[in-house]
């Protein structure tokens, strides 16, 4: 697989089988699972099914789930990537960083290469990304991408802000 990507400080890695327990250990940190998994320890078979599902996107349409690696000391962060969500038409960009890894810029960094991407090679006119409503963080890195506020929900009663950006 060829999808790897370079950034000023990051590789962007597509996330493998071999990768598992790695996702694992992310998606089962209580700062993570407190906004992405809605507070819910995703089980082990839960995660597998999920690299399956991206290594497939890989293969037939060329974007899936990136491990975000450092490139200092070569430590995985956290991950990027396009997911489906709420029966789009397209994917929406996902991003989770462990906590240590906070506040350094690396989230805006890795979400600005995926957006490039889906820009440049996929050819989308426009992304879209969602974030539960009390995650502030969340929200200043799709607003430092250039991404706008287009609509909040409640969706399985959880307050969600909607974000889109149109390719220029």
């Amino acid at each position: 697989m060829t999808l790897i990507f370079e950034t000023q400080r990051l590789w962007l890695k597509p996330i493998l089988e071999s990768g598992l327990n790695t996702l694992h250990a992310i998606l089962i940190d209580s700062y993570v699972r407190k906004y992405l998994c809605d507070g819910k320890i995703f089980p082990l078979q839960q995660v597998e099914e999920m690299v399956r599902v991206s290594q497939n996107n890989f293969e037939e349409k060329r974007f899936g789930l990136w491990f975000i690696e450092t490139k200092n000391k070569q430590e995985i962060i956290g991950f990027v990537g396009l997911w489906d969500f709420f029966d789009e038409e397209q994917p929406q960009l996902v991003y989770a960083l462990l906590p240590e890894a906070t506040k350094k810029g690396y989230a805006t960094e890795a979400a600005t290469k995926i957006l490039e991407y889906c820009f440049n090679e996929l050819s989308y006119q426009y992304l879209l990304a969602s974030c539960d409503q009390p995650n502030l963080d969340s929200q200043k890195v799709t607003e430092r991408i250039g991404m706008k506020k287009v609509d909040e929900k409640i969706v399985n009663g959880n307050p969600l802000v909607f974000f889109r950006i149109e390719k220029s």
